[in-house]
């Protein structure tokens, strides 16, 4: 039987900041290999028989999610868009409701992913799903137990009861209890006894085991999430719930409002390299390592360094005589941290949201449908960006009431239509917007257009703008 795979793509990382930012998440970079963490999640399916995966992620991550399914060849009208975040058991019951509906001759079987995990042998997750299978098909509510490494206070732990008796090749265990995450003599003691499971937040069971045991438990949940269901709108590549109700529903995780409670919750262990990737101490764990220790992504020159993740986004970083630290480097924010304290970076997010400051919620370079923009200075009553469009791309067709702008193209060829005129631009050749005109930018040619645009007003913020056309949705 086929598998309906959806991948959970919410989530900020805050512990991963200056990195990972609200607007650009830790699911959505590549933090360990050539692919995104979305992208390594999808492409982890193969060697599974399964359907194209649905993909739940919020509002405003939509794009991005559209352009990393699209360089995989896997998009395919396949984004749920959650309009808040509500947690796990509302996103997986839109999910089950949809593959219901997609298979309403069959009861499809669900896997429950998160886009934001690295699992380093492949092949031993999927032999775990295939584990599970017969586990899933006979109506349990499977999740997966990581067999843990050591004694780890950051994660949930599951203990296993009876062995179930089955002719599976895997072995599978009556969940006996979920626990919070435990203080380090407490998981010192679980891992010792070999009865206790890193809980991995992934799942295996029919959409409409899950959503009986929903309604049994939880029948508010379910209810709102049928009313989300029941007006969807579907635009461009993506399925828009029923906003109003969907704001209605609990937040409630999934371990909360249904494995807990149900009778037939069943772990199966996977020893997989699995990692959830929840700080940066976590991320240096599972890198490959020089002879001294470190781990350097980008331009990285290192002396007398030893045991530290020293990341260079966009310049030269360099240390000397250090050891056990963390160094992270973007073109805005700079985080240095010992090593063991990382668990508190969420500590310096919080406060950067107090302070009504920007670094937490974007980066200086912020990607768009169309392609992406860098701001590379700002005065008083100026602001200077690079602008990036994909071939075959364009910017809506658009106003501004407060500020005017010049565009001056640097690579490839601008079509720009100023009023009623349409002209075409090459490199070193300009073009003024004046305040009030409306104005498009395209990019007709087979090479990325690259331009540098000058604001200058008496207000340069991104919400002046009047669409009158787009090509995306978003008047």
């Amino acid at each position: 039987m086929s598998i309906f795979p959806v991948i959970m793509a919410g989530g900020n990382g805050s512990r991963l900041w200056p990195l990972s930012r609200v607007l650009y998440p830790k699911q959505f970079l590549c933090l360990k290999g050539e692919l995104t963490m979305l992208q390594t999640t999808v492409s982890r399916l193969n060697g599974v028989e399964c359907e194209s995966p649905v993909v739940i992620c919020n509002e405003q991550h939509r794009f991005i999610v559209a352009e990393q399914l699209r360089q995989l060849d896997k998009l395919t009208n396949n984004i749920i868009l959650e309009p808040v975040g509500r947690n796990t058991a509302p996103a997986i019951a839109l999910a089950a409701l949809a593959a219901v509906r997609n298979q309403p001759q069959n009861d499809p079987l669900m896997l429950i992913l998160a886009a934001d995990h690295i699992i380093q042998n492949e092949e031993a997750f999927r032999n775990a799903v295939r584990n599970a299978l017969p586990y899933a098909e006979a109506g349990k509510l499977v999740t997966f137990g990581i067999i843990p490494v050591q004694p780890e206070t950051g994660y949930g732990y599951i203990r296993r009861g009876d062995e179930l008796n089955s002719q599976c090749v895997g072995t599978g265990f009556n969940v006996a209890e979920f626990v919070e995450k435990p203080d380090l003599d407490t998981a010192l003691a679980y891992v010792a006894s070999g009865e206790y499971y890193w809980n991995s937040g992934m799942f295996l069971f029919r959409a409409g085991r899950y959503l009986e045991e929903l309604k049994k438990f939880r029948p508010d949940i379910l209810s709102a999430c049928e009313k989300a269901m029941a007006n969807i709108d579907p635009d461009l590549d993506f399925v828009r719930v029923d906003e109003a109700a969907f704001l209605a529903c609990p937040d409630e995780s999934i371990d909360y409002a249904v494995m807990e409670k149900t009778a037939d919750a069943v772990v199966v262990p996977m020893d997989a390299g699995w990692s959830d990737v929840g700080s940066w101490s976590s991320l240096w764990e599972i890198s490959t390592k020089n002879q001294q220790g470190n781990v350097h992504h980008g331009d990285v020159i290192s002396h007398n360094t030893e045991n530290s993740y020293i990341y260079a986004e966009s310049g030269l970083v360099t240390t000397v005589g250090v050891k056990d630290l963390v160094v992270v480097q973007t073109k805005d924010a700079v985080l240095v941290a010992d090593r063991n304290c990382v668990q508190d970076v969420k500590k310096i997010v919080e406060e950067l949201k107090a302070a009504g400051r920007h670094e937490h919620h974007n980066h200086r370079e912020v990607y768009r449908p169309w392609g992406k923009y860098d701001s590379i200075d700002e005065g008083e009553r100026y602001q200077v960006k690079r602008i990036t469009v994909k071939p075959g791309e364009g910017l809506s067709l658009q106003m501004h009431h407060h500020r005017a702008e010049h565009w001056i193209v640097v690579a490839g060829t601008a079509k720009v239509t100023l009023g009623e005129e349409t002209k075409l631009l090459g490199e070193n050749e300009s073009i003024y917007i004046p305040l009030g005109v409306t104005h498009c930018l395209e990019n007709p040619g087979k090479i990325p257009l690259d331009l540098i645009e000058v604001r200058s007003g008496t207000y340069l913020e991104e919400d002046d703008i009047v669409r009158f056309q787009d090509r995306y949705g978003r008047i």
